[in-house]
């Protein structure tokens, strides 16, 4: 793992108490591998989930006074669900800095979506304890509530390419898998999406729904670049 000094440096948060970091950077695997019970990040992951809705809710009611309540909550979800937020820990490499077990280690558990956004929200959570909510919300603000419509789009990209479809395009959308693979554990599906007969979109992820999502994404790049 690399030296935690690398990663409050990428973050721009130095913690006053290394420990809630450390805490924040271990996955189960790594904790019950060593028997350190409750050493893991996961009661972190359930603090800083709850600071994540705060400051997300906070930052939209700010931005979009013109949103409704039922489009906002929309707009947070489309924010703080489980692809995006680990889409967001790619700037950071946080993957790199996660204590994982062998087990999980060798089934590539630094790229797991699931692993991932749960240890950012055990950062959030670590940097609320640490300094506070203003120093927690810097970072909510500079590492997840950016680019929002282009995320807003990668979750709702099923709901989004019917209509285009729909309203644009002759034929059908339908979506068909094409790989599976993997562990029962870890799956892996590929999936493509068709207008007609014509493959329009490829995605893939741990769950089908996630793959659809993915190749429905790929699709609206591909119909509609210049509003992506």
């Amino acid at each position: 793992m690399k030296k935690q000094e690398e990663f409050q440096k990428m973050i721009g948060y130095e913690f006053k108490n290394e420990n809630l970091l450390t805490q924040a950077l271990t996955h189960s695997s790594y904790a019950n591998e060593k028997h350190r019970k409750n050493e893991d990040n996961e009661r972190l992951e359930f603090l800083g989930d709850a600071v994540l809705e705060m400051a997300s809710s906070e930052f939209l009611f700010l931005n979009y006074p013109k949103l409704s309540e039922g489009d906002l909550t929309k707009l947070r979800a489309s924010l703080v669900c489980e692809p995006t937020l680990a889409a967001c820990t790619e700037p950071i490499h946080l993957g790199e800095f996660i204590r994982l077990g062998k087990g999980e280690e060798l089934t590539g558990g630094r790229t797991r979506k699931s692993i991932l956004s749960d240890a950012l929200e055990a950062v959030i959570g670590a940097i609320y304890l640490d300094g506070g909510f203003t120093n927690a919300k810097e970072f909510i603000v500079k590492f997840i509530l950016t680019d929002i419509e282009n995320k807003k789009l990668f979750y709702d990209s099923k709901t989004i390419l019917q209509e285009f479809v729909q309203g644009n395009c002759e034929g059908a959308v339908s979506y068909r898998m094409v790989n599976e693979s993997g562990p029962d554990h870890d799956k892996s599906f590929t999936v493509e999406v068709r207008i007609g007969e014509e493959v329009i979109g490829s995605g893939s992820g741990h769950t089908k729904k996630a793959a659809e999502q993915a190749a429905a994404y790929q699709a609206l790049l591909r119909l509609r670049p210049d509003e992506v």
